[in-house]
């Protein structure tokens, strides 16, 4: 109970700053292996005035089934990605997680892993969720890989959803429940 609850062991998770995130998902936008990890839709890089107004749109809504939130190294306090909880219903207890690490010197070293312990602390133990789910592709076996150092299941598959280069690729849910989240952290 005394432990910070955006702290973890290498990042801290702060609010979004509409300038700064503008700038660095632009900048993370055209990258392409990037926006292929993170998203199913057509590559498409987005200028920061773009990038700004989706943010600008998201807190001026407030949306109450929406929490988003930077990722920062806690050593020298970078900006090194993104990380949020999307599309809760409070009603069932469950949401998405979505996270990505923008800033490529900060992947496959625990960053991600450390940023999502953090996430699910949050929507356990302040947001009282029951479950967080996610999907990722098929063709990012290190993000599968921490997703299941935090405590995520295979739960499903859909079978050859996306087209990439040329070949179709797996969509695989993965989710935990509180209860499994906190055998792991007991």
């Amino acid at each position: 109970m005394n432990q910070d609850l955006f702290t973890g062991n290498l990042v801290r998770l702060t609010t979004l700053d509409i300038e700064q995130v503008s700038e660095a998902e632009s900048r993370w936008s055209r990258d392409s292996e990037y926006w292929r990890l993170q998203a199913g839709e057509t590559y498409r890089p987005y200028s920061v005035q773009a990038t700004k107004k989706l943010y600008e749109k998201y807190v001026k809504e407030d949306d109450p089934t929406m929490f988003a939130f930077i990722i920062r190294t806690i050593d020298d306090d970078r900006m090194i990605g993104e990380v949020g909880l999307d599309g809760i219903h409070w009603n069932h207890g469950d949401c998405f997680v979505g996270i990505g690490i923008g800033e490529r010197e900060f992947w496959g070293k625990g960053y991600g892993t450390d940023a999502m312990n953090v996430i699910l602390r949050y929507a356990f133990t302040e947001l009282n969720l029951w479950r967080v789910s996610l999907n990722v592709f098929e063709y990012n076996p290190r993000a599968i890989r921490s997703y299941e150092k935090a405590g995520f299941v295979h739960e499903g598959r859909v079978r050859a959803a996306l087209n990439r280069a040329g070949r179709r690729w797996d969509i695989i849910y993965m989710g935990i429940t509180c209860q499994e989240w906190q055998s792991l952290h007991s």
